[in-house]
């Protein structure tokens, strides 16, 4: 019996352990960059990743992913991300699919998004566009029916005949000459003579 418990402990301690797979690590929730309050720089920022903004920056920001700007934020550049929240001050256009303006955030520039939520106290001095949204769809398709429609319309009442350009010269020439024929009647005509003198009829 012994001997029994002590082979199979033996073949237990021979096998290989069983083998545990690693789960991939998660992405960090939150922000890849963070660009603090004391932070100041310009020229052309990008990521692929979220980025929290609360410094002073000026120049472009292309942002792959989300982007936050803090309430302490002073930004002067076009803004161009996937979701874009604002509670600080942004000078320039902003183009996301979701735009969120918070109840600090003030902007002086255009917007483009799909979706535009602001809070009560926000400021825009902008236009704003929604762009992809089903709405814009429908009002650039009535448009092009309007111009469509309109332009059947300027047909229609338009009545005019395009003639070959043999006609457009002949008939030309024929009012010529009868203005011409109108002017000779009313001036007396002069006839010369072989002698080069000249004869009133």
């Amino acid at each position: 019996m012994t001997a029994f418990f002590a082979n199979r402990r033996g073949q237990s301690e021979a096998e290989p352990p069983e083998s545990t797979t690693l789960l991939p690590a998660k992405q960090p929730v939150g922000f890849d960059t963070v660009f603090g309050s004391n932070s100041q720089a310009e020229g052309k920022f990008t990521s692929s990743g979220n980025v929290r903004m609360d410094g002073k920056f000026t120049g472009t920001l292309e942002i792959a992913g989300n982007i936050l700007v803090g309430e302490s934020a002073d930004i002067h550049a076009d803004i161009n991300a996937r979701n874009i929240s604002i509670a600080g001050m942004v000078r320039g256009n902003v183009a996301g699919s979701k735009v969120q303006l918070l109840r600090t955030g003030r902007i002086w520039g255009d917007i483009s998004a799909a979706s535009l939520t602001t809070e009560e106290g926000a400021f825009i001095d902008g236009r704003i566009s929604m762009a992809g949204h089903a709405a814009n769809r429908l009002t650039a398709e009535d448009n092009a029916a309007e111009e469509e429609s309109a332009a059947d319309e300027l047909a229609k009442s338009v009545d005019f005949e395009i003639l070959p350009m043999d006609e457009v010269i002949v008939e030309t020439d024929k009012a010529s000459m009868q203005q011409g024929l109108d002017d000779a009647g009313a001036v007396d005509s002069v006839k010369m003579d072989k002698s080069g003198d000249k004869h009133r009829s």
